[in-house]
């Protein structure tokens, strides 16, 4: 069964012309040039409204997902397909994973691709959950010393000038989703590199353009304009034409360097561990990587062969804290996953029940605690292997309750109020310039028929991309998650991983997994998912219910990207919560917004395992899908 968010607009029995409607504004809303319409447009009629302190609606957008054995989640059906297609041939929720990772490297580079980056969950039947850090790193040419005073770049204007560029191939850590992948699936897979990259090799071999990856890149055309070798890649044989939605796009070259590491894998023969082993070898010390380095080196880049040669990805702890009796489990603090962690210690002190659902108390609340963990994130977060950062003390509940102390029930904060730890934390980053946009990520989750289970969120090397030679793989721009602030935990430094947004969820409850929540969004990745997780924790909703009710959104926080701004009492609302509360929240200080019925920036997807059953949710807020068996 495929949830209807998989094909916007098209019509199923029962729904009426004003639910289609509905179904269309809410994938419009993130649409280039449509945004400021769907603001402006009324809520629509169906679902039933959920409105402030109301129970979740019975019917919803889109219908629920159930299943009997196992379910993917995923940004398109061919992501999804990928991961359902591996299953079917006896691999585990690792090894669907992986396949669909990478099919989406292929299809989705309007979030996400190759050369991008990715932290994983993998938690497998009777043991503990593990997290992989695919995170890249910074080149050893990158410097605060380098940025320091640099000139515009052509396409930045003077007030949108950040510290660190924001697109183009200065802004490039090392790639690393692709070792991120192999390492996950030679640890907790069971089948080989050749099996799982089958479906992405088909796709770069030839798959019909999405809408989202067609409006991409017709918005990034006068960039990818600037780099010959991108425009090349993307017009392909249409004569210098991109493509549109529905056209067959090839990518030769892509489909090349994926069976090349096939063909890596097969002439190593041996042990399947030693067999992957060697595609890692092919891609980060072989031809890829020195084709990347030299590359890179021609035009004007700082990554080089050894930055690539050197990397590693490695399996980390997971961060947990509990809650009502469930465990949320998140990888470490040089993600922003910890703030989730945080936020539910801090809101364990109320009872978020009796202020009623979508309430003003309740988003007052939860925006507060929001405010003080990603303060606490802004100031001491950064890669633990280069930067001391009082991981007890954070995620500790006696902490937590000195932070819920600083919430006042009746006034907003309109600063960033850190914690105080002695001997921790750093100046918080210079917030200059102009908001930029931010292009994104996606999420993917698998559950097999076992129980176990994958969550991962892949981001990074999006468009506008520039194409490293002839591999078919874009260069990443994650570093300007870095800051230029000495001292600062997150400085930027050679070999440290940026603090990232990536964030993927694990909820378990007597050690047994429940939940798999993720989403795209950036810094609102843990304050939309926090909202959901309680939808369905605390109010009793579905899946599909939870990730379609109303949420808020809350910029007080210093961005993860360029320009790292700051928005003191910043919280938008979508205009499905009634303008009683919105009010009601301007007088308390906040300063709201109130913006499209469908407008938050996150779009999570979930699946529960409910014990005889999968139940699977796919945000209709943009392209999210679930499917399963």
């Amino acid at each position: 069964m495929v949830n209807a968010a998989t094909r916007p607009g098209a019509a199923c029995a029962g729904i009426t012309t004003m639910a289609l409607l509905a179904a269309l504004g809410a994938w419009a809303v993130l649409e280039p040039g449509l945004a400021q319409a769907q603001q402006n447009a009324a809520p629509p009629d169906f679902p039933e409204q959920v409105r402030s302190g109301a129970p979740a609606p019975e019917r919803t957008m889109f219908p629920q997902v159930r299943t009997m054995k196992a379910m993917v989640a995923g940004g398109n059906n061919f992501v999804t397909e990928a991961g359902l297609r591996i299953l079917r041939q006896g691999g585990n929720a690792v090894d669907a994973g992986v396949a669909a990772m990478l099919a989406g490297a292929v299809t989705e580079e309007d979030h996400f691709s190759m050369g991008g980056e990715a932290p994983i969950l993998v938690k497998l039947q009777g043991r503990p959950v593990a997290v992989v850090s695919g995170i890249g790193t910074a080149p050893a040419l990158a410097t605060p010393q380098f940025y320091a005073g640099r000139p515009p770049l052509p396409w930045e204007r003077a007030d949108r000038r950040p510290p660190i560029p924001s697109q183009g191939i200065l802004a490039t850590t090392t790639p690393g989703m692709v070792d991120g992948a192999l390492l996950a699936l030679r640890e907790y897979g069971r089948l080989s590199f050749a099996q799982v990259a089958q479906p992405a090799i088909e796709l770069a071999e030839a798959f019909p353009v999405t809408e989202v990856l067609a409006d991409t890149l017709k918005r990034d055309e006068g960039m990818l304009r600037r780099w010959p070798n991108s425009w090349s890649y993307f017009t392909g044989d249409s004569a210098g034409r991109l493509p549109v939605a529905g056209d067959i796009f090839r990518q030769p070259q892509l489909a090349a360097t994926l069976r090349a590491m096939v063909q890596a894998e097969r002439q190593a023969g041996g042990e399947r561990e030693a067999a992957i082993d060697a595609v890692r070898d092919y891609f980060y010390r072989g031809p890829v990587a020195r084709k990347m380095g030299e590359f890179s080196e021609a035009n004007g880049g700082l990554v080089r062969y050894g930055d690539i040669a050197a990397f590693a990805a490695e399996i980390d702890t997971p961060r947990s804290t509990t809650f009502h009796g469930y465990e949320i489990v998140k990888p470490g603090f040089w993600t922003q996953g910890p703030v989730m962690l945080q936020m539910f210690n801090i809101l364990e002190g109320y009872d978020l029940q009796a202020m009623g659902h979508n309430s003003p108390q309740y988003l007052h609340t939860l925006a507060e605690a929001a405010k003080l963990a990603f303060a606490d994130r802004d100031t001491f977060y950064g890669d633990p292997k280069f930067a001391k950062v009082p991981e007890r003390v954070l995620l500790s509940k006696a902490y937590a309750a000195q932070r819920r102390g600083l919430i006042d029930p009746d006034k907003a904060m309109l600063r960033s109020i850190p914690g105080r730890i002695r001997g921790y934390g750093g100046p918080l980053p210079d917030a200059g310039g102009t908001p930029l946009e931010v292009k994104d990520t996606t999420s993917l989750a698998v559950v097999d028929a076992q129980g176990n289970v994958f969550s991962a969120t892949p981001s990074g090397a999006w468009l506008p991309s520039v194409k490293a030679g002839d591999t078919g793989i874009s260069f990443g721009t994650r570093l300007q998650s870095f800051v230029v602030q000495a001292g600062h935990p997150n400085v930027l430094q050679k070999g440290k991983r940026p603090r990232v947004t990536l964030s993927p969820t694990l909820i378990l409850k007597d050690g047994q997994p429940v939940y798999a929540v993720n989403t795209p969004g950036g810094d609102n990745q843990d304050q939309a998912m926090l909202q959901v997780i309680l939808n369905m924790i605390v109010f009793g909703m579905t899946p599909q219910q939870a990730v379609e009710a109303p949420r808020f959104q809350t910029n007080a926080l210093y961005a993860s990207f360029g320009n790292h701004e700051y928005k003191p009492g910043d919280l938008s609302l979508e205009s499905r919560i009634d303008a009683a509360t919105a009010a009601a929240l301007k007088a308390r200080g906040h300063d709201v917004t109130v913006r499209g019925p469908w407008s938050n920036a996150s779009a999570p997807s979930v699946i529960r395992l409910a014990g005889t059953h999968l139940e699977g949710g796919a945000d209709p807020r943009r392209a999210r899908f679930v499917d399963g068996y």
